[in-house]
């Protein structure tokens, strides 16, 4: 009957020897950590700074490091001598550009895309209502606009798949008038267009058909029972033109709201060919969200999410870079995802080009999620990732809707403090000699040394030898590279 351990809610007998062997740690820990065969699951220092925060425990820890910070890329921080005071308010980033008549101010970490589906009703419930009381935004992911998302009233991004989850005619198109109906609730503060997702680029998103219930039937439009497969493209453009024409018809369609679109990025071709037709059409998209490869998801083939996509770092930089070598960059505003659980995690991102973060796998785990991998199976012990009402009965909404809410506020002021600590008081004053790395066992570099920081406009006056082709390859008129026909 108790309400703060959803292991005992399911398990009130067996659960106390996870307990057991939690008080018994670090040793026991890292000798299965240790054993973590396919190395995905956080490590030990990464799960207990989520779960201290979502409970309100203070994160200090006793004696030191346990990295090795003499390793080849290792990353660190640079402290100022003479730290800054932390401002009592978070800074927040403003989402919208010119064309966009109701800009929304967005927190420096938000919920990240988890569908109804992936996640029991409870859960997302809990996501919502501490989104709500803690000021950020949650993503609804691509599996549609459920009633869960909505009770407690919390901010909204809006993500469309290529399944037009909730949006979609019989034939599986995208209905207009549909997304116009729901996308004008005053709660959903965003729209955005899921291009890919960096656990499984390439391929739709996949709901096993054990999770296909009849109230998920009915709210994506799809048959019960049956696996759930998002199709790999989109119907409605094939084009970067049309894409980019798209956002700007769902902008329009939503009443002004700031649209934009996510993607885990596969060529620097294909982002300078974006780039390119912003250009030619004449308007931008308000935020571009780029998931990094580390991404998680409850269900993928291993391959694809050990083997395909770009990683964060090299991803996110690639479209900051792209938006400033082509003047865009004051026009759009960049969110990132993949991985980020710490304080740490926020400012390295700032730095590389973000303006904000989400987080999915951490927000996960401050509801409850121990890690156990069997979301594709729909027998989450703990009621997160299930569809199975009495295990979705651990997720007691109350109490992990507040660690939500404690989490996220803990650790976007660990974020502010640690900027403090580097002497800057605003993400803007933030710069890439503020981030180093170890390159080999003697020496290491700022990231304005490791990478190339392009000039504003560069590309348009005279592209750096490194860009050249691929930006005489990029074409508003086509996502696949010519450099392709050439090989051939």
């Amino acid at each position: 009957m108790q309400r703060k351990h959803s292991v005992l809610r399911n398990y009130p007998v067996v659960g106390h020897l996870r307990y057991l062997l939690e008080d018994i740690r670090p040793e026991l820990q890292q000798y299965f950590i240790e054993r973590n065969w396919d190395g995905r699951p956080y490590d030990r220092d990464t799960r207990s700074i989520i779960y201290e925060r979502a409970k309100g425990i203070h994160g200090e820890q006793a004696f030191g490091t346990e990295r090795d910070v003499e390793a080849i890329d290792y990353e660190y921080l640079v402290h100022s001598t003479v730290p800054a005071t932390a401002p009592d308010d978070p800074p927040r980033v403003l989402i919208g550009g010119p064309d966009c008549t109701k800009p929304y101010s967005m927190s420096l970490l938000n919920v990240s895309a988890m569908s109804f589906g992936a996640l029991s009703a409870n859960a997302l419930r809990a996501l919502n209502k501490g989104a709500a009381m803690g000021g950020f935004a949650h993503d609804t992911g691509e599996g549609g606009l459920s009633p869960y998302h909505e009770e407690f009233g919390g901010d909204l991004v809006w993500e469309i798949g290529t399944g037009y989850f909730s949006v979609r005619t019989k034939d599986g198109d995208f209905d207009p008038e549909e997304f116009a109906d729901k996308s004008s609730r005053d709660q959903v503060k965003c729209v955005s267009l899921k291009l890919s997702q960096g656990a499984k680029p390439g391929i739709g998103g996949v709901l096993p058909a054990a999770k296909v219930t009849k109230e998920i039937a009915k709210i994506r439009e799809v048959p019960k029972g049956q696996k759930c497969v998002s199709p790999p493209t989109h119907r409605v453009f094939s084009t970067p033109t049309e894409l980019i024409e798209f956002v700007a018809r769902m902008r329009e369609l939503s009443g002004g709201k700031p649209a934009g679109f996510k993607l885990c990025v596969g060529s620097r071709t294909d982002v300078l060919a974006i780039c390119k037709a912003i250009l030619e059409v004449g308007t931008a998209p308000d935020f571009i969200i780029v998931d990094g490869a580390e991404g998680g998801t409850g269900a993928a083939p291993l391959e694809f999410e050990d083997h395909v996509g770009m990683p964060l770092t090299q991803g996110l930089m690639t479209v900051h870079n792209a938006l400033v070598g082509t003047g865009l960059r004051d026009r759009i505003k960049i969110g990132a995802s993949g991985k980020i659980s710490a304080g740490n995690d926020i400012v390295k991102r700032l730095i590389q080009g973000a303006d904000y973060t989400n987080a999915a796998r951490a927000m996960m785990m401050a509801v409850g999620c121990i890690q156990a991998q069997m979301c594709h199976t729909d027998k989450c012990p703990v009621g997160v990732a299930t569809q199975n009402h009495r295990r979705a009965r651990a997720l007691d909404v109350g109490d992990k809707s507040q660690r939500v809410q404690r989490f996220q506020e803990a650790t976007v002021a660990e974020a502010v403090q640690i900027m403090a600590a580097m002497g800057v008081t605003h993400p803007s004053q933030l710069d890439p000699t503020m981030l180093r790395r170890n390159v080999s066992s003697t020496a290491n570099q700022s990231y304005a040394e490791v990478y190339e920081w392009l000039a504003p406009r560069q590309l348009l006056s005279e592209p750096p030898q490194s860009w050249a082709d691929d930006w005489a390859i990029a074409s508003a008129d086509t996502f696949h590279s010519r450099r392709q026909e050439t090989h051939r």
